[in-house]
């Protein structure tokens, strides 16, 4: 059977991939220590899933509006307004399957064949192929260690063209943890003013930041952000919700409108009992279930970069948020090790993965070949091994 060109032209997730081989060794009974996962290593919080269990026993198993129930679109603007400073009604947010689902439709409700999106490097491997997959263009803004993979205000300012329709921003970011400050935020803000150029703000690390970083919703720094601005958020992260799969998108109402309207024909409602559950996890009680976690990745981050950084060849920006230190490693690159050439991120995550024992993620598809990505959402115990063992294998 014929398969589609649009088909063949999406790759697989870098990071399920790398994540898969380490499970087939880890069933081989090989002892990997896994820095692979975009996922927190705690269980749903009890009160979350004793929601769901709740939900399901009432019965509320069937079909649901294709948008969300609006308890919980209440719900969520509730939160936009209490943590965010956002003012959304419930009719402006829509409830989507998991985060990389409200990426794919924000994109096909707003792209054209044509568009141009601008996306700065670093970014997540997803955002390309939706950009791809919408018929739109991708355009790259390049960005450097030195200002912590962040784009500048005169960079943006350069990239928008006559066809520029989106700016993609994620911050804090996957896959370095790197985050705007307000002030930078406000600065590209500004560049926008008198542009026709949305911005698809991915917030889904919001509640795990560090340090003297300072959240804010890029739609919440002014009345004109907040009106090109769609906000994307999501349950996965600071709610080891992964596998619950809820997200849920914020903006303009013709814009959620349209985006309902793909859901209805695509995958029709979110999980009915799961989206009790979110209700539950949205309330402010679930704030202190939150800082337990975000505690933890903290001290674990700075763990982990510091160590990073100890090591011979190896650069490390200390992440800001999320649970992800993305080193730049390519003092390594044109090494033999252990038989293995090593010319660039690729070679590197196989090797050390086949020789060492340690799963990470390249580079590469995150757009910088130069580095390779760390999750910081296992034990510190896993962290010491697996970083034990990368600096013996470098050392070879």
């Amino acid at each position: 059977m014929k398969i589609s060109q649009r088909a063949q032209s999406v790759p697989p997730s870098a990071t399920i991939a790398v994540t898969a081989r380490a499970k087939e060794l880890k069933a081989q009974g090989v002892d990997v220590v896994g820095f692979g996962a975009g996922e927190p290593d705690f269980d749903t919080p009890e009160y979350i899933k004793e929601a769901a269990i709740k939900a399901m026993k009432e019965g509320k198993t069937k079909y649901t509006p294709a948008a969300g129930i609006i308890e919980l679109r209440t719900a969520i603007a509730k939160k936009l307004e209490r943590d965010n400073r956002l003012k959304y009604a419930p009719e402006q947010v829509v409830v989507n399957i998991g985060g990389k689902h409200s990426v794919y439709e924000a994109m096909q409700a707003t792209l054209d064949p044509g568009d141009e999106v601008l996306l700065p490097r670093p970014y997540w491997v997803t955002y390309p192929e939706a950009i791809k997959l919408a018929g739109a263009v991708t355009t790259i803004i390049e960005t450097d260690k030195n200002n912590s993979y962040k784009i500048t205000p005169e960079q943006l300012k350069q990239a928008i063209g006559p066809k520029t329709a989106m700016l993609v921003l994620n911050s804090p970011s996957n896959p370095g943890g790197f985050m705007y400050s307000p002030d930078e935020l406000r600065a590209l803000a500004k560049v926008l003013e008198g542009t026709k150029v949305a911005v698809m703000s991915d917030e889904i690390y919001e509640k795990l930041i560090y340090g003297d970083s300072k959240f804010i919703s890029f739609a919440a720094l002014s009345a004109d952000a907040f009106g090109r601005t769609l906000t994307l958020n999501g349950l996965s992260k600071a709610y080891s919700m992964t596998g619950w799969r809820l997200g849920y998108t914020a903006g303009p109402l013709d814009v959620i409108k349209a985006m309902s309207r793909l859901q209805d024909h695509m995958t029709s409602n979110p999980v009915t009992f799961a989206q009790f559950a979110a209700i539950a996890a949205l309330a402010p009680e679930g704030d202190q279930e939150i800082e337990k976690m975000r505690v933890e990745f903290e001290k674990r981050g700075q763990f982990m970069a510091e160590r990073l950084n100890s090591i011979e060849g190896i650069s490390c920006t200390e992440p800001a948020g999320a649970f992800y230190c993305f080193p730049d490693v390519s003092a390594h690159f044109g090494r033999t090790i252990g038989g293995a050439k090593i010319a660039g991120s690729m070679d590197f995550a196989k090797a050390l993965l086949e020789q060492a024992n340690v799963a990470l993620v390249p580079g590469l598809p995150f757009g910088c070949d130069d580095n390779v990505r760390l999750s910081f959402a296992t034990s510190m115990a896993q962290i010491t091994k697996g970083l034990d063992r990368l600096e013996k294998w470098l050392s070879r």
